[in-house]
This record gives structure tokens, C-alpha cells and sequence, in this order.
């Protein structure tokens, strides 16, 4: 075992790790909203996942069906999170996360094609138009996370890599977008008599720890772990749902 990768983690790590984050934030969300440490930690989830669907867009052997599947989970996601987030099965207002990230895909394979097909002067023109229209595109679907949740995909496909300028330029963009364009929501200290103001969302950067001690390590990985990530979405934010029935009717 080399010193690189006993400081790693593993993609099987990091999709537990997401997971787990999640279901607190959406613990919280359904069943505990006075606890909020739980979505505290919940703001981690979101950056990893982002970076999970650039890894798995580039290590996919079948684009076509790696796009269906989420596809096919997105629309059976639908009714738990319209519950969960509008109360009611029918809310046109706001969309699964499984929604950004198709989009996101969707722009990524738009990117490619440019790519190949431009002139690298063209192409970065492109580049930036393609990034201004998920930004625009996140917000008029109104998924989840909404253009910035768009923009946190691009990141990762853009600056994909593990030099320190990437790394850099990742922890930079996260930034703007976590705490200056999602930054409403923040606490207040006091520390040698003077106010800080501390930014929910901002713990949002802490997921570059994990994403940067991957190392492109597989793990454990089997088709039944396959699809129980693609149906934790939908089945944990089910489960919540029917807990709190349960618990508060």
C-alpha cells in the first residue's frame, strides 16, 4: 500500500458518505426541523454527488443508459419530493435533484460536442455561453439547487483533476457559489468581542475534503449497490414521509 493511497478514499466511500448526509438534511427537513445540525451536515451532500455524476459521465460505458437511469429515477422521485418539499403529490414549483443533474449532463455532452467540433478560440466562447445558459436553465426548471446547482456540475467537469490550481479554482467557485449566491442564511457569533457572521451554506466547501482524497479508487461495487444508490433517493425521502405520519398524526 502506497502513502497516496492510505490517505484515500474510495468511490463506494464517498457514495455512502453522500447518501448519509443526505438523509439528515431530509431527516430534518420531514421529521426534526428544531435539530438543525442535521442540515447542517446535509450541506455537504449536494458538492459530492455533483462530483459523483462528472466521475461516473466520465467512466460510464454506456452515456445513453447512464442517462436513462437517471432519468427513470427522477421521474420516480417526483411524488416523495413534492411531498416532502410542497406538501401535496402535485408541485410544479420546485424539482428533484435528479432533474439538475440531467441537465447538467445534458450540457456537459453539449460541451463535448463543441469541443470537437470548434476551434479551441470558438469552443471557450461556447464554453462560457453553454455555463450562462445552465445558470438561466437551473432557475426557469427550478431543480433543485437551481443554476448554482447547475454551475456546481460544470465545476467538476471543467476543473476536473487533482493539481493544486484545479483544486484551487474548485474551492474559489464553490465558494461564490455557496456562500455569495446561495449565502442567505447565516449565524451569528461573538469571538473576542467581535461579530462574525457564519454562512450555513458554507459548509457546503467542506465536501472537498472527501472529493479531493478520492483517488479515483472504485471500492466495493456490485449491481445490487448500483441500484440501491439510484433508489435511496426516492426510498429514504418515502420512508420519512410515512415515519412522520406515523409519528405526528
Amino acid at each position: 500500500m502506497t502513502q497516496n493511497s492510505r490517505f484515500s478514499i474510495s468511490s463506494f466511500t464517498l457514495h455512502v458518505l453522500a447518501m448519509g448526509l443526505m438523509l439528515c438534511d431530509h431527516a430534518w427537513a420531514i421529521l426534526f426541523p428544531a435539530a438543525e445540525w442535521l442540515t447542517c451536515i446535509g450541506r455537504i451532500a449536494y458538492p459530492i454527488f455533483a462530483f459523483m455524476i462528472v466521475e461516473g459521465y466520465t467512466h460510464t460505458h454506456n452515456l445513453r443508459l447512464y442517462m436513462l437511469r437517471i432519468l427513470l429515477w427522477a421521474c420516480l422521485s417526483e411524488i416523495p419530493f413534492n411531498i416532502m418539499y410542497g406538501g401535496s403529490v402535485f408541485y410544479p414549483f420546485h424539482q428533484n435533484v435528479l432533474w439538475t443533474f440531467l441537465e447538467s449532463l445534458l450540457l456537459i455532452i453539449l460541451i463535448e460536442k463543441c469541443r470537437k467540433r470548434f476551434r479551441k478560440a470558438i469552443a471557450m466562447i461556447l464554453f462560457a455561453g453553454i455555463t450562462f445558459l445552465g445558470f438561466v436553465l437551473g432557475y426557469a426548471t427550478m431543480v433543485d439547487y437551481y443554476g448554482v446547482g447547475v454551475l456546481t456540475v460544470l465545476i467538476f467537469y471543467f476543473f476536473r483533476g487533482q493539481t493544486w490550481k484545479k483544486r484551487l479554482i474548485q474551492f474559489i467557485c464553490l465558494y461564490i457559489l455557496n456562500v455569495e449566491l446561495l449565502g442567505g442564511y447565516y449565524y451569528t457569533f461573538q469571538i473576542f468581542g467581535h461579530e462574525i457572521e457564519f454562512v450555513q451554506q458554507g459548509l457546503a466547501l467542506i465536501a472537498l475534503i472527501p472529493i479531493w482524497l478520492y483517488q479515483g479508487r472504485q471500492g466495493f461495487h456490485n449491481k445490487i449497490f448500483q441500484y440501491a444508490c439510484y433508489a435511496f433517493y426516492p426510498v429514504h425521502v418515502t420512508i420519512l414521509i410515512f415515519l412522520r405520519y406515523w409519528l405526528f398524526k
